[in-house]
């Protein structure tokens, strides 16, 4: 099974923590995004690997956009 992380802020992608292949953990930060002069750490929702990143850093993203993909198990 596969599972979406998505913005939960529009702002912008200020450093991405994970890579394709990487194995993480439920509640480790894969994602910074900037907004408003802050930055937002983004949690793997589940533990597994991260299969596709879909942003690139200093990419603006909006709410509720996918920013990569985690394959469970």
């Amino acid at each position: 099974m596969a599972t979406d992380v998505n913005a939960h802020i529009t702002g912008t992608v200020w450093k991405i923590e994970t890579a394709v292949g990487q194995a993480v953990h439920e509640g480790d930060t894969v994602v910074i995004l900037e907004s408003m002069k802050m930055e937002m750490p983004i949690e793997a929702p589940c533990s597994g690997t991260v299969s596709e990143v879909r942003i690139k850093e200093g990419q603006s993203v909006t709410e509720g956009q996918p920013l990569l993909v985690i394959a469970e198990g």
